[in-house]
């Protein structure tokens, strides 16, 4: 054969290759012998051994070989990778129906598919011109980790799409979501293996598929038995399907696996109806599943919807009853938060709960320990609520000794030492003590996290040490560290002081969203703070504030408003305050005295940000256009204002021109603001 025809014959080798795979994997349907399959992988290996320079990335061969990473590199995911907010019974599913329908109509018209969830490890999948190219974690769902070698071993992955002849052309770029898991069987049958070759077995299937992507080496995550179901498309250009009930079918048509126990109902009581119906069948799949997922069939209209929080409100998770078990509470354990707040926890004989070995579990609080009558000594039901949260349901009566006494709260800190405060008709028992070291330590890193002011530099283990050293009593005293303090603590020399205090100075850059956030008022967590940092001019403004006016804000009930004048009473909480002005850090909101919220120059208005800007990050310019009153969403609808496109925006800036959504630059941005 000439060359030309050998490279014919290579290329012809890898698609019916692959096409066996997919029908043997994902299918279960072979139509050719492992013998058949085995000797045209020996004829492609042998071509691919002559001629190199011809390998793709989607040969068969490629799946394994390839050369472990040092590290795992973070990937920036396309779209926010969001999770799901929870239902437990049919009455939740009723009231998602009945919250979304009063932000739209349409939810009451509309139809569902309900689908199994998956107990596995959440993966994107990218493919540029029907090749795989990409695969990350989920990661805080804004970035993950890049496994895409390790990914390249499962079988079930598609290397090239469309896998059969008959299968769509696909989109020049897709990205697909799916779950990584291990079939019980499978898991059933690695473990056997390990038990006689006298190795380690693993306690469950969802942390072995988990540990299997993770490993730096790819030929460690081929030998586990990993297979992989898809249900999601993440974004992509081009035409795509505007129902999941469609993206489902073109997932498949372009050989993607995919559930098969998927199914659409015509309104929310059939979907309830078959929710609980998973509850008996969950025991007859092949796999693992901690619930069903019941999502709105219109993906438009679901996009339209938004999100809360981290959760679309176009889907929910229908969570399946709990996994319960009895054993031994051996001790009651106490936490002292950042805010104070004592949180007793059951010290247990170690039990096996659904696959994973319990040795503690929440007790909530005190008045949780009375009301049950729970015991040092006592026989416990455990549960893990929603199958993750190890849970104390009561003590088993009937198993209970005679010499056990009723359990009674600490009187002391259990940390500092000092006296504990619990106000009559309060669930809560505090710590009231700001020094406490657990309180200190708490307050501090939440204080300097990336997600507060960002502060490089300041692990826990050297806020351990400012504080074992008397440096800081408070978070302010952060703002009076100096050279000559800091060189004086072990492990510390020029450069890494340099930098510390450089990054601390830089903090006070930070917008005034983001401190009141890092202040940690009980219960005001990142969006509350930004709409405090919009309505008040800075922390004396807010300060002086009341009950009533907090209760005007949208999101902010009476326990809130009251949790936010109790912090700003108390005298040590005034005296920090002082401090961070003294120091520098003192942002103030971008309106001016006087004026309302409705004249900030973004308000009012949502923001979709695309691409790479030239002179922001992400965060950077998410807190740029909030701190100026606008939005910023993750999804382009009909509802958007504008769309920030950077360099390389991707398919956002194609769904946005379709939708005629204004499309701005940084540049554009910024005159927006400036120009008001």
């Amino acid at each position: 054969m000439n060359t030309e025809n050998i490279r014919a014959r290579y290329k012809k080798l890898i698609k019916v290759l692959n096409e066996h795979s997919y029908r043997y994997h994902v299918l279960n349907e072979p139509v050719v012998s492992d013998s058949e399959y085995d000797q045209m992988l020996v004829e492609l290996r042998q071509i691919e051994g002559e001629f190199p320079e011809w390998i793709t990335p989607d040969s068969p061969t490629q799946r394994t070989g390839a050369k472990p990473p040092e590290k795992f590199d973070k990937v920036q995911h396309p779209a926010l990778i969001l999770s799901l907010a929870n239902a437990f019974d049919g009455d939740g599913l009723r009231a998602w129906l009945e919250r979304i329908s009063k932000l739209d109509e349409r939810v009451l018209d509309a139809d569902f598919v309900v689908e199994p969830k998956l107990d596995g490890l959440t993966v994107v999948l990218q493919y540029d011109d029907g090749v795989f190219v990409r695969g990350a974690t989920r990661g805080n769902g804004e970035v993950g980790e890049d496994i895409t070698q390790n990914l390249r071993t499962l079988q079930s992955l598609p290397l090239r799409i469309p896998v059969t002849r008959q299968g769509p052309q696909p989109p020049p770029r897709l990205v697909v979501r799916g779950e990584v898991f291990i079939n019980l069987a499978d898991f059933e049958k690695l473990n056997q293996l390990l038990l006689e070759a006298g190795e380690k077995t693993y306690v469950n299937p969802r942390n072995t598929a988990a540990g299997a992507l993770r490993q730096l080496d790819p030929a460690i995550t081929a030998s586990r038995p990993l297979t992989m179901l898809c249900y999601s498309i993440v974004s992509g250009e081009g035409e795509l399907p505007d129902t999941q009930w469609g993206t489902i079918a073109f997932l498949r048509d372009l050989g993607f696996p995919v559930p098969g126990e998927i199914a659409r109902y015509a309104d929310i009581e059939s979907s309830v109806s078959a929710c609980e119906a998973w509850i008996g069948k969950r025991k007859d799949l092949p796999f693992e599943i901690d619930g069903a997922v019941v999502k709105i069939n219109d993906l438009i209209l679901a996009t339209d919807l938004g999100v809360v929080g981290k959760d679309p409100r176009g889907a929910i998770a229908f969570k399946f009853p709990a996994q319960e078990v009895t054993t031994q509470l051996l001790d009651i354990g106490v936490n002292v938060g950042r805010t104070g707040v004592l949180t007793p926890y059951a010290i247990l004989e170690p039990v096996e709960i659904g696959g994973v070995l319990v040795s503690q579990a929440t007790l909530h609080n005190f008045d949780f320990i009375a009301d049950k009558d729970i015991r040092i000594g006592d026989r416990l039901l455990v549960k893990r609520a929603g199958d993750v949260i190890p849970y104390v349901i009561g003590p088993v009566m009937a198993a209970r000794k005679k010499d056990v006494s009723p359990y009674q709260p600490p009187k002391l800190c259990p940390v500092c030492g000092e006296p504990i405060q619990h106000k009559e008709g309060e669930v809560a028992w505090y710590c009231i003590n700001p020094t406490c070291p657990a309180q200190l330590l708490r307050i501090i890193e939440h204080f300097v996290s990336r997600a507060t002011l960002d502060i490089v530099g300041l692990g826990i283990k050297i806020v351990e040490q400012l504080v074992n050293h008397g440096l800081i009593k408070d978070v302010a005293d952060l703002y009076t560290l100096t050279s000559d303090n800091l060189l004086e603590l072990e492990g510390f020399a020029d450069k890494k002081v340099a930098n510390l205090l450089s990054s601390i100075e830089a903090s006070k850059d930070q917008p005034l969203a983001r401190l009141i956030f890092a202040l940690g008022i009980p219960n005001v967590g990142e969006v509350v703070s930004a709409e405090l940092a919009r309505k008040f001019q800075d922390l004396h403004a807010l300060s002086k504030a009341s009950v009533n006016e907090f209760e005007m804000i949208e999101g902010i009930g009476p326990n809130i408003a009251e949790a936010i004048v109790g912090w700003f009473g108390r005298l040590e909480n005034q005296k920090i305050l002082e401090k961070l002005k003294s120091a520098g850090m003192w942002p103030r909101s971008t309106i001016q005295a006087g004026e309302t919220i409705g004249e900030q120059p973004l308000s009012g208005m949502s923001f979709v940000i695309t691409g790479t800007l030239p002179g922001f990050s992400r965060k950077e310019a998410k807190d740029f256009i909030s701190t100026n009153g606008g939005k910023v969403v993750s999804s382009v609808s009909k509802k958007t204002n504008f769309l920030v496109a950077g360099e390389k925006p991707g398919s956002k800036l194609d769904k946005a021109q379709g939708l005629g959504v204004n499309i701005l630059d940084e540049a554009g941005l910024r005159e927006l603001v400036s120009k008001g």
